[in-house]
């Protein structure tokens, strides 16, 4: 009995050893991010704008003085398209940075890895948002709406 107690207590260390290591990964995972930043341009090059780890706009530039003869409703649909862009490319960043923390624990197999909600985190359709061939369809369809609210 005595070798399984120990067995059991070996585990329960390593366990715990495992624990503190992936807390400060994870620490030092959401302290990289605290810092990190993502700018996207526009596909017609009039805007760019830059967000946060979390998807917060902190930036918005006017290329060119392209917005000087646009529409205001493809103005703000540029602004739109690079912003909802941006914000799917640093949430997959984010995905990237916390997947490894989504896995098995090695040692201790029985201990799943974390299991996070990324559409609680981001929001509904950040992780649907236009990437590569995407962007022209859905910057087609933002100025549509944005033409039909205009009408209203």
């Amino acid at each position: 009995m005595s070798d399984m107690k120990e067995t059991i207590e070996q585990r329960l260390a390593r366990a715990m050893a495992d624990l503190e290591t992936t807390t400060a990964a994870v620490a030092e995972a959401e302290a990289e991010l605290s810092h990190a930043s993502c700018t996207i341009r526009s596909q017609d090059r009039s805007v760019e704008v830059t967000v946060s780890a979390r998807g917060d706009l902190t930036d918005v530039r006017f290329l060119e003085g392209k917005y000087r003869t646009m529409p205001a409703g493809q103005l703000a649909a540029s602004v739109l398209e690079a912003a909802q862009e941006a914000r799917a490319v640093m949430a997959r960043r984010v995905m990237e940075t916390f997947e490894p923390f989504t896995r098995p624990h090695e040692s201790v197999p029985e201990l799943p890895g974390l299991n996070i909600d990324w559409n609680k985190i981001f929001g509904p359709g950040v992780l649907d948002g236009p990437s590569g061939g995407d962007r022209h369809a859905s910057s087609r369809r933002l100025l549509d709406e944005i033409h039909e609210d205009q009408e209203d």
